[in-house]
């Protein structure tokens, strides 16, 4: 992996973006980066590369499979009925309704209406906002490029509310912040509905169409358009809504929100329905290496009659890798005191197939011995942790290979290292392989603007580009192989592997299927210890204050919640794609 660290700014770096890539980006050190499917997707091989979807707007979002999906009975009270939830309730604390409540952009818009409203004389009320708020209604949300949930698709149900907006149409041809859109109009049988536009907060526009009693609302005219023409992907999508059609949520494998609970009869939900229901998909919470964990699907929360619930999505293994879902031995590996981990399973082709293309680009894999056997096979499970006493983008990978490793198994590790880790420096930096009692490892200095180290601390001082770095780190104890950019970490799962130092293991329940640990406390400080070293007193001092008084309250508060293991129910078997099971927040 090649990168140039002197000429990015921290700005041109997006955060999500950033720590995005460091974290499951370690997954590649099995698999490669994806930049090598971009570059070697050309070359003919017994593998099929995995194909891209294609998307008929010029925005390249899929408006069919929403990265996001908020279902809800009030939008209006969805921020205070979330603050049911005792520990966001305690973390949060009522300032989330606040924020909510006067948002700039929701403030900007109701500005707007009530200005139109005063200009024009219409006989509206001045809270229309509030009002069309208070009604159910479905976003979808999708991200932009730098990774921000940024555009956005509503249909709210207006039920006898819809002919409050009949005036607003009356008044686009002369004003100034609402103009009627020069745009192919939308056709739902044989009528057309128009799309407006609302200009607020300066720059900022809301588009919006209604028709019958559904008011659609989106964020950009660019969803609409393929090029320079009306998308008929696009167009078959709005007019489904705007006739009272959602296809979301069966993007998410879930029924209509009245029927949606996974243990009651159609009768029950529709006497007890959902009052709220959050979807997100793994294409968003994979951080664009969802291909790598195909059986992850998403995760959703819903607000029952009896509380808040929480679900996890799986896909079918047989079309996700063949994954295994018994992490117990991740759990054994990760040393005590992680502040929040994951596990997961990994997709087994993938891998296969990019270590197919760094072998053979590779020129000191070409000293590999090659065979017909599948190259350093995974066993499709493994582990992230992120430690208080690390950073955010160092967390500690944790995977198994398939098979017994051997000699030609090292030798393919050691290839694959040297030829994946490093950076643009002054002169190549060896990589230096030692033995660890019964461990191999291979270590690397790698410059960057974020290292750990500095330059002095390095043994290959006069070829480092800059003047920190990093010592990444892999190694191999039997069929267990770790990595990190921080070697610490690595040192110190091979001590657990050694019973010199406890795993999470023991503070887990057992025989519980667990995908994910949480330890608030050691979180806080993992979060105080990142945001404060991004916000140097002396040259952000107004950032610097605004954390000191409204963030690290919140931190301190969350320093005080109890520990969690979100646990899935034993034996799990999933059998379909986006099967989703209920997760269940154990305290520890």
């Amino acid at each position: 992996m090649t990168v140039d660290n002197k000429n990015v700014t921290p700005a041109a770096r997006p955060s999500r973006c950033k720590y995005g890539f460091w974290a499951m980006g370690i997954i590649l050190v099995i698999s490669v980066t994806a930049w090598g499917i971009q570059r070697f997707l050309t070359s003919p091989h017994q593998i099929s590369p995995p194909k891209e979807l294609v998307w008929h707007n010029n925005l390249k979002i899929d408006l069919h499979h929403p990265d996001v999906l908020i279902e809800s009975e009030s939008l209006s009270r969805l921020p205070k009925d979330l603050l049911a939830i005792p520990f966001l309730r305690d973390t949060l604390t009522e300032d989330l309704v606040f924020y909510y409540q006067n948002n700039a952009d929701r403030l900007g818009i109701a500005g707007s209406l009530r200005r139109i409203v005063f200009e024009h004389e219409l006989t509206l009320r001045d809270n229309l906002l509030e009002t069309l708020l208070d009604q159910p209604a479905d976003i979808a949300l999708w991200h932009d490029e730098r990774g921000k949930l940024h555009h956005f698709m509503a249909v709210i149900k207006l039920g006898g509310l819809a002919r409050l907006l009949e005036p607003l149409a009356k008044v686009a041809a002369d004003d100034t912040q609402l103009q009627l859109v020069d745009f192919a109009p939308f056709k739902i049988e044989n009528e057309t509905v128009a799309v407006y536009q609302l200009r607020y907060g300066g720059k900022k526009h809301l588009l919006f169409a209604s028709h019958g009693d559904n008011l659609l609302l989106f964020s950009d005219i660019a969803m609409l358009y393929d090029q320079d023409t009306p998308s008929q992907d696009s167009s078959q999508v709005t007019s489904a809504l705007l006739s009272g059609t959602t296809p979301w949520p069966e993007s998410f494998g879930l029924k209509a929100r009245a029927v949606a609970s996974d243990n009651a009869s159609a009768a029950d939900n529709a006497a007890h329905p959902v009052a709220h229901r959050i979807s997100v998909s793994a294409n968003y919470l994979g951080f664009g290496y969802q291909r790598f964990v195909p059986a992850f699907a998403g995760v959703r929360f819903e607000m029952q009659p009896q509380g808040w619930a929480s679900y996890l999505a799986l896909n079918d293994p047989s079309t996700a890798g063949n994954a295994t879902f018994d992490f117990s031995p991740i759990w054994k590996t990760m040393p005590m005191g992680a502040s929040f981990c994951l596990a997961l399973p990994i997709s087994q082709s993938v891998p296969e197939y990019l270590l197919q293309r760094v072998d053979a680009i590779s020129e000191s894999a070409h000293s590999v011995e090659h065979d017909n056997t599948s190259p350093l096979a995974m066993s499709g499970i493994s582990g992230l942790c992120w430690y208080p006493d690390s950073h955010l983008s160092t967390p500690l990978f944790v995977s198994r290979l398939e098979n017994t490793a051997d000699a030609q198994t090292d030798k393919k590790l050691a290839a694959l290292f040297d030829t994946v880790i490093g950076a643009r420096e002054k002169q190549p930096v060896p990589v230096v392989a030692s033995t660890r009692n019964q461990a191999l490892l291979w270590q690397r200095d790698v410059s960057s603007r974020y290292g750990q180290y500095p330059l002095s601390e390095s043994t290959s001082q006069q070829s480092l580009a800059g003047s920190l770095f990093f010592r990444v780190s892999l190694a191999r104890r039997d069929q267990t192989l770790l990595f990190s950019l921080d070697d610490k970490l690595v040192n110190k799962a091979l001590q657990t592997l050694d019973k010199n130092f406890p795993p999470i293991a023991d503070v887990l329940p057992q025989l519980a299927v667990v995908p994910v640990y949480m330890a608030p406390e050691a979180l806080s400080g993992l979060f105080k210890q990142e945001v404060f070293a991004s916000l140097p007193k002396n040259l952000e001092p107004i950032f610097y204050n605004a954390a000191q008084t409204l963030l690290l309250p919140k931190l301190t508060a969350l320093a005080g919640q109890q520990r969690y293991a979100l646990v899935l129910p034993v034996n799990t078997e999933v059998k379909e794609s986006w099967q989703w099971l209920p997760l269940k927040w154990q305290g520890l």
